[in-house]
């Protein structure tokens, strides 16, 4: 399963080192930061829940950029 999120990420350096922390985390099978259009795409692995997930993804990439936003 594919979804879309806006970001706020202040950077395209950043925002390649946020698509890496998500691509990392568990139950995430790829992930792609779009820097531009301020969005991400993360497709789940099969049988996990997006909104299990997703706040860990948020932990993650604010490890990359502590006052980062993801919307979901």
């Amino acid at each position: 399963m594919k979804k879309t999120y806006k970001i706020e990420v202040d950077c395209a350096n950043c925002a390649a080192k946020m698509e890496e922390a998500t691509k990392k985390t568990a139950g995430v099978k790829d992930a792609t930061v779009n820097f531009m259009a301020l969005k991400m795409i993360v497709e789940f692995e099969e049988g996990q829940d997006p909104k299990a997930v997703m706040p860990v993804v948020l932990k993650n990439c604010r490890k990359v950029e502590d006052d980062c936003e993801i919307f979901f």
